[in-house]
């Protein structure tokens, strides 16, 4: 019989590491509950696909963060499976305007912002050009936040030695550059057509139908808001003349396009409240348009390889505002 008990001593000794592991897979799996709470599809919280389409640079433009118009889950999958060099993020990112009146921001919205940080992180380049609605950043030209660089506008050299003047646009609106309570008051009208867009939206997607926009159908047979998307495309192709720049890319009036103006090349990335588009570049400098109005597990891309989570991926689970 002994004192004590000696198999104390033949026990394997705690580094610490085990408990650190366990903590941090407790308060990744919270914070995934919460985003769940949030409304966030548990799709969008699992391991990033393996195989990403790589693209030399995208631009993504008016995203209004902070609206419940923004279709921020579906941009969130879009940037699951895409990576570039370099993005552009071409104005109204977040919608000051809206924020200003009343408090908007859900899981979703919140892990867009994520995603693009942690594409920082990870080496890609990020530019933020402000628009309109999110003004205010506007005064902070010439700084970096968290790997952001916010500059008023850029000029953009193509891998084919094209040089594009990037601009949010919203300089040649002459209702916004000369009459801004108009713009506030229309800005408020469109939010009712995007809460109408919502509902149909979710509408659609019980019966397995893919996103549809009522307000871009609206918009697009409205004869003086084809005339007025008319107007503001010449003015900005004009000015980019002008400039002596081979092309323009812009955003501002949702409505996506990639149009020849006399030999100066007018793109316009479109929005991720109605189009739900982004521009791209690839290795040649070809730019084109690519539209993500369908969830990846709804499409071929559902399914894949997925990748392991990173040392940092607990940090970066989305949480409910």
């Amino acid at each position: 019989m002994t004192l004590f008990d000696t198999t104390v001593f033949d026990r394997p000794r705690e580094t610490g590491e085990a408990p650190a592991k366990s903590a941090k897979k407790a308060r990744k799996e919270a914070a995934r509950a919460k985003a769940r709470r949030g409304g966030l599809d548990e799709r969008l919280l699992g391991p990033r696909p393996r195989h990403r389409k790589q693209h030399r640079t995208l631009f993504l433009s008016d995203i209004h963060l902070g609206t419940p118009g923004c279709k921020a889950e579906l941009l969130l999958d879009f940037l699951r499976h895409n990576d570039a060099e370099t993005f552009y993020l071409v104005g109204d990112i977040i919608d000051g305007w809206r924020i200003k009146r009343s408090w908007y921001w859900n899981a979703a919205h919140n892990a867009v912002v994520q995603e693009l940080l942690r594409k920082s992180r990870k080496g890609s380049s990020i530019i933020y050009v402000p628009g309109n609605h999110d003004e205010a950043l506007r005064d902070y030209t010439g700084l970096n936040f968290g790997g952001v660089d916010v500059v008023g506008e850029a000029i953009h050299e193509t891998a084919d030695g094209r040089r594009f003047l990037v601009i949010h646009g919203d300089q040649f609106d002459s209702v916004v550059k000369y009459a801004k309570w108009l713009a506030h008051l229309g800005d408020r009208a469109y939010g009712i057509a995007l809460t109408l867009n919502n509902w149909l939206h979710e509408v659609r997607r019980f019966f397995g139908l893919s996103y549809w926009s009522l307000s871009a159908y609206l918009k697009n047979r409205v004869k003086n808001a084809v005339e007025y998307i008319s107007s503001y495309e010449h003015a900005v192709a004009r000015s980019a003349r002008e400039r002596g720049v081979d092309g323009v890319i812009c955003g501002h009036i949702h409505h996506a396009e990639i149009r020849d103006f006399d030999g100066v090349l007018y793109c316009n990335d479109g929005d991720w409240v109605e189009s739900c588009t982004a521009l791209s570049e690839d290795e040649t400098g070809a730019l084109s348009l690519i539209v993500w109005q369908a969830f990846s597990w709804d499409t071929h891309l559902a399914g894949g390889e997925t990748e392991t989570a990173d040392e940092d991926e607990a940090t970066l689970v989305p949480t409910a505002a």
